[in-house]
């Protein structure tokens, strides 16, 4: 029979939720075959929510998903036989108008206007060497008492802990600093992390002389400097049918300079002729911290495929609907979130025996994506079904009592987090009492 993994994948997952289930499995189903909506309780009037629209809001409200055993289920459709890919990054539900949800930040590209909203944290497998599909293990909250380093460090322990294999881990350059190199020490992953040009390394210190504190750092790399680059100790060059030639170095044995106890190696990818005349690239630079590093041939394409992460960033967006609902509860926010990794196992469960049924603007395509799977959903529920019950009708609600006043949500502020401050700055250093010292 077809669609036997996705069968039983549902059946399992069915069988972990608690309060609310059904209701939960019917709204998911209506994502899935929805493939436009103007609102979010638009999903009610779909042909698979078999219950009355006010059950949208309660089933995430009523409902609290096991984390623990989801990842569980997650981590099990994972093969062994092969170093699994993860990869990590942020992304932000801008929410400017809900004064009545609690834990808003503010944030912003660099010369525009700050946007008050949530950020999610998402640590997703990456499947297949190429192609679109990134499929998140976790997807949560960065509630305003945590950074983006230390809840991607959390989740990377939590994963790595239900993994039989060690896995690579890849970060894009907010997390290539040593705020995050420390909080990950001691977790059983290796990791691939791109560091900003801007950025200063240093070598190994040199040998004790027998006086003073021993020298915890050595010599001073400044990426943006080639005057202060070490010789490479490894260095190779590829023909990359995608990015022409590529000349790969690698530098060891360097740290950042509040962490000097975790030894990296430094990746310079410098992209020497490209295909096209036209096209200038500034060179990569990447760190890697492990057990055994793979070669500089393949290496660099590993970080190459963390940009799967991002395509599923807009595709829960656009087709999954994840900051389409104007929700007020902060539960419920999650809740909603939460569901975003189910919904894209279960559209990769289902490409295996999936037929493409393109649009007829649309070309036929072999190997399928997220989006032309959830097109062919409709068809694929009809044939399996689903493992949640139909309703049963308890009467009508009596609804608010006569006179029934009920008060007023309150509104919170926005949370507005700070840089901290150095210990020493520039003005205590040319102090008299600095000076005298």
């Amino acid at each position: 029979m077809i669609f036997n993994e996705l069968q039983q994948f549902r059946q399992t997952l069915y069988a972990s939720l608690g309060n609310a289930r059904d209701a939960l499995f019917d709204l998911m189903d209506a994502v899935l075959v929805s493939a436009c909506i103007v609102s979010f309780v638009r999903l009610s009037q779909s042909p698979v929510f078999r219950r009355q629209w006010s059950s949208t809001y309660e089933a995430l409200r009523d409902s609290r998903l096991p984390r623990s055993k989801v990842l569980k289920l997650l981590v099990q459709q994972i093969p062994t036989q092969q170093q699994p890919l993860l990869a990590g990054d942020a992304s932000r539900w801008n929410r400017p108008a809900a004064r009545r949800l609690k834990d808003r930040t503010l944030s912003g590209r660099t010369g525009h206007a700050p946007i008050a909203g949530q950020n999610y944290s998402t640590l997703a497998w990456i499947a297949e060497d190429r192609g679109s599909w990134a499929l998140p293990l976790r997807h949560e909250r960065i509630t305003s008492f945590e950074t983006p380093a230390s809840k991607a460090a959390f989740q990377l322990k939590q994963v790595t802990r239900q993994l039989a294999v060690r896995p690579l881990a890849i970060y894009d350059r907010g997390y290539g600093n040593a705020s995050f190199v420390n909080q990950t020490a001691g977790i059983e992953a290796d990791l691939l992390l791109r560091v900003t040009s801007n950025r200063c390394v240093y070598g190994a210190p040199p040998a004790y002389r027998g006086r003073g504190a021993p020298a915890k750092h050595g010599h001073k790399m400044k990426l943006n400097d080639p005057d202060t680059w070490s010789v490479p100790v490894e260095t190779v060059e590829v023909d990359d049918p995608n990015w022409g030639r590529v000349r790969v170095s690698r530098l060891s044995a360097y740290h950042f300079r509040k962490s000097p106890k975790r030894a990296m190696e430094v990746l310079r990818v410098e992209v020497l002729e490209t295909q096209s005349s036209t096209r200038r690239l500034a060179p990569l630079w990447l760190v890697w911290l492990g057990e055994q590093m793979p070669p500089l041939e393949t290496l660099w394409l590993h970080y190459l495929r963390r940009f799967a992460i991002e395509h599923w960033y807009r595709f829960a967006k656009q087709r999954l609907y994840w900051t389409h609902p104007q929700f007020s509860s902060v539960s419920a926010t999650e809740q909603w979130s939460s569901l975003m990794p189910l919904l894209s196992w279960q559209l990769w469960l289902a490409r295996k025996d999936c037929t493409d049924h393109p649009l007829p603007w649309q070309a036929p395509q072999e190997t399928l994506t997220p989006g032309r799977v959830a097109q062919a959903f409709a068809g694929i529920l009809a044939a399996i079904g689903t493992p949640a019950p139909a309703p049963k009708p308890r009467g009508k609600s009596p609804g608010r009592g006569k006179g029934h006043k009920p008060t007023p949500r309150p509104c919170y502020p926005m949370v507005k987090k700070r840089a901290s401050k150095r210990k020493t700055s520039e003005q205590s250093l040319n102090s008299p009492v600095a000076t005298a010292a």
